[in-house]
C-alpha cells in the first residue's frame, strides 16, 4: 500500500487509487471508450472524501476524482483513536459493520474499508463486511456508518451522565486467584 501525499494549501492529503474500471457507451455511430477511477482521500486526522470521475484518459481521470474527493471531504467523530460505539453502515446490497477496539489491535478491516479507515486516521477498529463485496459499494457502507455515528460529548451532555468506556477495556474473565473458593 503506497500513500501519495499531497500539500494542498499547507494541507497534506492521503490519496489511495482503489480501482479503474474501463467503460464504453455505446452510440449510435459505434463504442466510446472512457476510464473510471475511484479514489479515497484523507488527511488521517477526522476528515475523509471518496469519489469517482470518468474521462477518456487514465490520469486524467485520476485526477479529476482526487479534486472530487477533496471537494466532498467528511468530518468524522473519532474517540481516542477508534469509533465511539458500534455502528452498521448500509449502502446498496453492501452493509459493514464497525466496532470499537482496544488499544494495540490496529486496523482489522478488508478491502476498501481499511483503506478507508487508514486514511482517517483511526488506530484501533475491527470491521466487518456483508453482502456484497463491490469495492465501491463497501467503502459507501462504510461511509455511511461512520457518518452515522454520535459524539460522545454531546451524548453525555444529552444524558446528563459520564458515560464509561469500560467496554474499551479487555478484562478477563476466571483470573481471579481466590483460594477460598476451593
Amino acid at each position: 500500500m503506497s500513500y501519495n501525499a499531497i500539500d494542498d494549501s499547507q494541507e497534506k492529503y492521503f490519496e489511495k487509487l482503489i480501482k479503474i474500471n474501463r467503460v464504453t457507451k455505446v452510440n449510435k455511430g459505434g463504442k466510446k471508450l472512457a476510464f473510471r477511477a475511484f479514489v479515497i482521500v484523507g488527511d488521517q486526522k477526522g476528515r475523509v472524501g471518496l469519489a469517482t470521475a470518468k474521462s477518456k484518459e487514465v490520469p486524467l481521470a485520476i485526477r479529476r476524482s482526487i479534486d472530487k474527493a477533496k471537494k466532498q471531504m467528511h468530518d468524522i467523530n473519532l474517540s481516542q483513536g477508534t469509533i465511539p460505539h458500534e455502528i452498521v453502515g448500509h449502502y446498496k446490497a453492501s452493509s459493514v459493520v464497525l466496532r470499537p477496539a482496544p488499544d494495540g489491535t490496529g486496523v482489522i478491516a478488508g478491502g476498501s474499508i481499511r483503506i478507508l479507515l487508514e486514511s482517517l486516521g483511526v488506530e484501533n477498529i475491527v470491521a466487518k463486511s456483508i453482502g456484497s463485496s463491490n469495492s465501491l459499494n463497501m467503502a459507501k457502507a462504510a461511509l455511511d456508518g461512520l457518518l452515522k455515528l454520535k459524539n460522545l460529548a454531546d451524548v453525555e451532555a444529552r444524558r446528563g451522565v459520564k458515560i464509561s468506556r469500560s467496554f474499551l477495556k479487555k478484562e478477563r474473565v476466571g483470573d481471579n486467584n481466590d483460594s477460598s473458593a476451593s
